[in-house]
């Protein structure tokens, strides 16, 4: 009897232990891939993209610096040659590119990077810098390019640095390594003055 009223009281158990179990095996089982957070943990990553042989030994012409022309003033109107009425200075640093190719074309993007140190003149807000970049195929200019690129200048009390691209340079696979390449401030012809008559 005794042990009757006890299996009574243990058969209970048992079977919402055992309810507990199915339950539990039925969430942790594949749900192809329904449960939250786990749609991407067996997926392969992305492919990258893979960078061919041919332009690792490819040629890319290298990228240079042009004398006098690392440096840039801006002065305020009226103001040429005042430091008084320096709005900025900028400066390049470093000059480098890379180049791709594709169905027989070679393209090369060139980036400059470098400084601007605010002057006595500056306001907060943007600044122009005028950088060109050139192309020299043997003595012939095949690409040249005046930008007219805009940085930021939002602390007037420190220097700021920024970074050029420019990507546009797409010319046919050379044969010949007699390449080029030009990068620096352009301030353009000098300003006509009114002559006196």
């Amino acid at each position: 009897m005794e042990f009757r009223l006890a299996d009574r009281h243990f058969l209970p158990g048992l079977i919402l232990a055992g309810f507990m179990l199915a339950v539990a095996g039925c969430q942790s089982g594949d749900s192809g891939g329904a449960v939250l957070g786990a749609e991407n943990k067996d997926a392969p990553p992305p492919a990258k993209e893979k960078v061919l042989e041919s332009e690792l030994r490819g040629y890319c012409p290298t990228v240079t610096l042009r004398d006098g022309t690392a440096y840039f003033n801006s002065y305020a109107k009226g103001g040429q040659d005042d430091p008084a009425k320096l709005v900025y200075q900028s400066s390049i640093a470093q000059v480098s590119r890379s180049c791709t190719r594709s169905n027989g074309m070679l393209n090369i993007t060139v980036a400059v990077a470098g400084r601007v140190v605010p002057g006595p003149a500056v306001k907060p807000g943007s600044v122009t810098m005028p950088i060109r970049i050139a192309v020299i195929q043997g003595d012939t200019v095949i690409y040249s390019e005046l930008h007219k690129y805009q940085a930021n200048i939002a602390d007037t009390s420190t220097a700021s640095q920024f970074v050029f691209n420019d990507p546009n340079i797409s010319l046919p696979d050379p044969t010949v390594r007699n390449i080029r390449i030009y990068a620096g401030f352009d301030e353009g012809p000098p300003k006509k003055t009114a002559s006196a008559q």
